[in-house]
């Protein structure tokens, strides 16, 4: 005997709430679909242009770059020219001054032969009268010169080799800038389309030994004083976007707070009412969103308020390095107003001892600082 197949039946209702739950998902589907596609082309687009901006502007840096190691290069071909000019300079004062303390042993011989022959007197004739005084007197001038040419001997080896010490480090700095400037020029004339380009395995890698660029004199003073105005306006800009941003997380706290009241409220529907529908979908969609949108806020005042603080650093950094260069320009102004005196020449061998010796001072002078 045939059993008959009992098959459940639903309501008309229930084939109805079916029909909307599998509408209302392939709408939700299709629309996520869309969007989808649309961020997927604004993304193309922004990273089209954006990796288009990044190469311009490594450009315009590695550009600028080179202009700015080409004019130190030029300032430091001229110092060491200054160097080589001052130590010459000095080298040639200092022989001059070796040959003036060998010259004066002539003077002290006869200055000692002197006094020893008037020794030779005896009796009553053996007097300390004018003569013999002003022997003395002479024999103290030749010892004083003596010690003052043997001093600015000294203190000119001494200075030579400071010079020296210094010329080497600039040119060592020289020889930096070229190779330096050489690299940049090669990066700035490669392309996406170079043969020689290739990835490479960590080139966010910070090499050993990196330093950061620094600037001296009116040049320095104006990088440091351009950055610290940029560096305030930028601290104020920051300033008021964390505000707006602590503004835009307050605006979101009231729909956050109706939606989620309506979707508590509408779990009190009864029975079968209490359906997933398209009201519930929505309901929910605009939580996540409002939760996503105050977390990414958050998330973005968090990083504004760690720009502003690093900012803050930085200018102080910027105040204290400016302090150091303003010292730096005095002392090198000082020095510059020090060495004007090296810039007189004697024109007779009397003057030019005189000068040396610096007999016509208080104190002895030296030849350079």
């Amino acid at each position: 005997m045939a059993t008959e197949l009992h098959k459940v039946h639903y309501q008309p209702k229930d084939w109805f709430t079916n029909n909307y739950s599998i509408s209302t998902n392939s709408e939700r589907e299709q629309k996520a679909s869309t969007n989808c596609r649309q961020e997927g082309r604004y993304l193309r687009n922004e990273t089209y242009a954006q990796t288009k901006w990044d190469e311009y502007h490594n450009n315009i840096r590695l550009g600028d770059r080179v202009d700015q190691i080409r004019k130190w290069k030029e300032i430091l071909e001229k110092t060491l020219q200054d160097l080589d000019k001052e130590i010459g300079d000095l080298s040639t004062s200092k022989d001059l001054a070796e040959q003036q303390l060998e010259d004066m042993n002539l003077a002290t011989d006869v200055n000692v032969e002197n006094l020893t022959l008037r020794e030779s007197h005896y009796g009553i004739d053996l007097t300390e009268d004018d003569p013999e005084l002003d022997l003395r007197k002479e024999t103290q001038v030749i010892n004083g010169i003596k010690a003052l040419l043997q001093q600015r001997i000294s203190e000119s080896f001494e200075q030579i080799v400071r010079l020296q010490e210094a010329r080497q480090q600039v040119q060592a700095d020289l020889q930096d800038k070229n190779i330096a400037m050489d690299i940049d020029i090669d990066q700035y004339n490669l392309s996406h389309k170079s043969p020689n380009i290739s990835f490479k395995p960590d080139p966010l890698r910070v090499p050993k030994g990196s330093t950061t660029p620094c600037e001296w004199e009116e040049f320095s003073r104006y990088n440091v004083q351009r950055a610290e105005a940029e560096l305030e306006e930028e601290i104020a800009e920051l300033e008021n976007d964390i505000r707006e941003l602590n503004l835009a997380i307050a605006n979101k706290r009231g729909p956050m707070k109706l939606a989620q009241t309506r979707l508590e409220n509408r779990t009190c529907r009864p029975s079968v009412e209490l359906c997933r529908d398209a009201p519930q979908y929505g309901l929910t969609d605009e939580v996540k969103q409002l939760e996503a949108t105050i977390a990414a806020l958050e998330e973005k005042l968090k990083q504004s308020q760690h720009s502003l603080d690093s900012l803050q650093k930085n200018l102080h950094a910027v105040n204290d390095e400016l302090d150091r260069k303003n010292n730096s320009l005095m002392l090198d102004k000082r020095c510059m107003d020090v060495r004007e005196r090296l810039k007189t020449q004697p024109k007779t061998t009397t003057e030019r001892n005189i000068t040396m010796t610096g007999l016509v001072r208080d104190k002895p002078d030296i030849l350079a600082v």
